[in-house]
């Protein structure tokens, strides 16, 4: 018997990829990030197969121990229900059984072998453009790539995609705050509880009264507690803000689907003072505003001066 036979043959392309940190939304960004790319170069369908070949834990749910994998609950994570989304099905390569064979396999870049993450300590001089401005304006300088991964997420929450006009919002604008809870640090982190603003709740007041109280402009305050929301409903709350306001953290990662016009105002500790958004906003082409504190407190006022700074720029 020829050993062709011995083997299980896959027919449909597919990626192979092995996962940064599977639980961290920034570093699944990268992740979601790296198996977009490759499907883009190598001509793939929009929502390709997709093959992890890593020895993380899969179908992961909240009350996972992430050390051990022990899974207290069926449920499926924000990130684990996103990955099936995205693409058309998602393997692992542990629950193969005996040899494999690949008709057409395409191994993607690891998570921190892509822009996304090595812009964080390498000089990128790239900025955001629409696919359409390049392809009638070709520029070295410019990126559509960031835009189009931005395009492709909100795309597969069924979400409609305009490329090239932006519409001016019939309800007022939508100030996004994303929240950022306190969280226990991963044992190797030492298990601290880790603080990028003390003052959030206090910030939020303050823009939730400032916003209240605009007459020239309408503004809604929506209240981003994105670990209590369904994939889906951040999305669509990224796509629905004019401006997204938040600490330093993993959930702003969310911008990479925020819309052309989007401005961002990230607060940033003394502590936690990282180009990660600055950079995907530059990416992107959005606006973007840093207010940089002394410690992890922020002052009201000065974030809702910032805040005016912006609005009064928006139509209204």
């Amino acid at each position: 018997m020829s050993l062709l036979f011995l083997f299980q043959w896959i027919e449909e392309p597919t990626l192979l990829l092995t996962r940064f940190e599977y639980a961290n939304v920034f570093h699944t960004f990268t992740d979601f990030y790296s198996a977009y790319v490759a499907s883009r170069v190598t001509g793939l369908p929009n929502r390709p197969h997709l093959l992890f070949v890593d020895g993380h834990c899969e179908d992961l749910a909240f009350g996972v121990n992430l050390d051990s994998c022990t899974i207290s609950s069926p449920k499926l994570t924000q990130l684990e229900e996103t990955w099936q989304v995205l693409f058309s099905s998602v393997k692992y390569a542990k629950h193969f059984g005996g040899p494999v064979c690949f008709r057409h396999a395409i191994l993607t870049p690891l998570g921190y072998e892509t822009a996304m993450f090595k812009g964080l300590s390498e000089n990128i001089d790239c900025h955001g453009a629409s696919a359409h401005d390049l392809w009638q304006h070709p520029d070295d300088q410019s990126t559509a790539r960031l835009s189009e991964f931005g395009e492709m997420i909100r795309a597969a929450f069924g979400f409609p995609v305009d490329r090239h006009r932006m519409l001016k919002p019939t309800s007022g604008h939508n100030i996004l705050f994303v929240r950022r809870e306190d969280y226990v640090a991963h044992p190797r982190h030492g298990g601290k509880i880790q603080n990028r603003l003390s003052n959030e709740a206090e910030i939020f007041e303050a823009v939730n009264s400032w916003a209240s109280n605009q007459q020239e402009c309408k503004l809604n305050v929506v209240n981003g507690r994105f670990a209590h929301m369904p994939m889906k409903e951040q999305v669509r709350s990224i796509q629905d803000a004019s401006v997204i306001i938040g600490a330093h953290g993993a959930g702003l990662t969310h911008i990479v689907s925020a819309m052309p016009k989007t401005v961002i105002l990230e607060i940033i500790s003394s502590e936690y003072r990282r180009p990660h958004f600055a950079l995907i906003a530059q990416w992107k082409g959005l606006e973007y505003h840093p207010i940089y504190l002394s410690g992890s407190y922020a002052q009201p006022k000065v974030v809702i001066d910032k805040l005016h700074e912006i609005v009064t720029s928006l139509e209204c």
